[in-house]
């Protein structure tokens, strides 16, 4: 799949520009707050239905717009299409492939990404959410369904927390506790189900990657973490939920007494080991950095893998924070497929890569 142009319209700091893009390496030049990683949002957008570094929409639109549109020409299942949102203050945004309407997760089936940023380079230090977020976003790329189960998690869990926190003061908000409860169960052993079979993928491909890119002298190990009571995370989902089921009884009154939700994935980790040792806790930062490197370059080959199509590569200024050895692992892996780099003005990886090179100044294209 190729983004053959971008058309923003009140995006960011983009009041009005179109960007041509190569087939092959964009490299996406200038100096900070000019909108280069603005740029790279866009193309998220169209892939997830959201930005990466916002919760709210409202955030994308120019301060001085009420709406915005970013509008994308993809070659994608042998054909060119369109792919069309729209932003308005206080109003839901509207998406458009092909001029028929879509929900955020169908977006993935037209266009993918592998979204790459500083960020992602201590996503092995940081705490659980950080890597969890990796998860969610990497198998909702590859799995629609999953998406609309996060969401949905997400709702139930913020009604039963309200339920917790306000019941002293409402007890019969205590009698739709358990069905809310309930529900949540149903929903954790589906998300369990994909996140077990999504990380044995993720084992079985980054280790090797890890091994190539730290010259075969360190071994990396990937664990997954759910509810305690879950014994096989690749048991059927019924199995699972009546596990999950037992735990959330069990702590059923501690949850009311202390009004914290405590059953459910969102407490889940992905535990990295390098060498038998906790990589959170001992791992060097030349370490860390090639655990989460290969971690990324495993998910964009995974989805190229269940796909037999190669997801267009966004690397938001992370080359710039990774020393000569993993830049250069990193840029002989590309390989094919479109790749989007953002970097600054007197970067010497424009030169190196070889390809299409965009400037950026103050939201316009140069």
């Amino acid at each position: 799949m190729i983004v053959n142009s971008v058309r923003l319209e009140g995006f960011r700091n983009y009041d009005n520009e179109t960007i041509e893009l190569s087939s092959g390496i964009n490299v996406i030049v200038g100096e900070n707050a000019q909108g280069k990683t603005n740029f790279l949002e866009s193309i998220y957008l169209l892939s997830c239905g959201h930005g990466f570094r916002t919760r709210f929409d409202s955030e994308l639109i120019s301060f001085d717009r009420e709406n915005a549109r970013v509008t994308g020409k993809i070659f994608s299942q042998e054909r060119e299409q369109n792919i069309e949102i729209g932003l308005n203050r206080g109003l839901r945004k509207k998406i458009l492939c092909n001029g028929v309407k879509k929900n955020s997760p169908e977006l993935s089936e037209i266009l993918r990404v592998v979204l790459f940023c500083p960020d992602d380079l201590n996503m092995i230090k940081d705490g659980a959410k950080a890597r969890r977020r990796f998860m969610d976003m990497a198998i909702s790329q590859l799995r629609p369904a999953y998406a609309e189960l996060i969401s949905e998690y997400a709702r139930l869990y913020e009604h039963k927390r309200r339920i917790l926190s306000d019941w002293r003061e409402k007890p019969s908000l205590l009698e739709v506790l358990d069905e809310f409860s309930e529900n949540m169960c149903r929903c954790s052993a589906k998300i369990i189900r994909y996140r077990a079979a999504f990380l044995k993928r993720l084992s079985e491909v980054a280790v090797p990657i890890h091994s190539e890119f730290s010259g075969n002298g360190e071994k990396l190990s990937i664990f997954y973490k759910t509810v305690s009571t879950v014994k096989d995370p690749f048991a059927p989902v019924s199995d699972i939920y009546y596990e999950v089921a037992e735990h959330q009884k069990f702590h059923r009154e501690a949850e009311i007494a202390s009004g914290k939700i405590l059953t459910g994935i969102h407490k889940d980790e992905l535990e990295i080991e390098i060498n038998g040792m906790n990589a959170r806790l001992y791992a060097s930062q030349g370490q860390t950095r090639t655990a989460a490197l290969s971690l990324k370059m495993a998910e964009r080959e995974i989805s190229f893998q269940d796909t037999k199509d190669c997801p267009v590569l966004l690397l938001d200024d992370v080359l710039s924070e990774l020393d000569k050895k993993r830049q250069e692992y990193v840029l002989n892996r590309i390989g094919s497929g479109q790749t989007l780099i953002t970097c600054c003005e007197d970067s010497q990886i424009r030169e190196r890569t070889g390809g299409k090179i965009i400037t950026v100044s103050g939201g316009k294209i140069i």
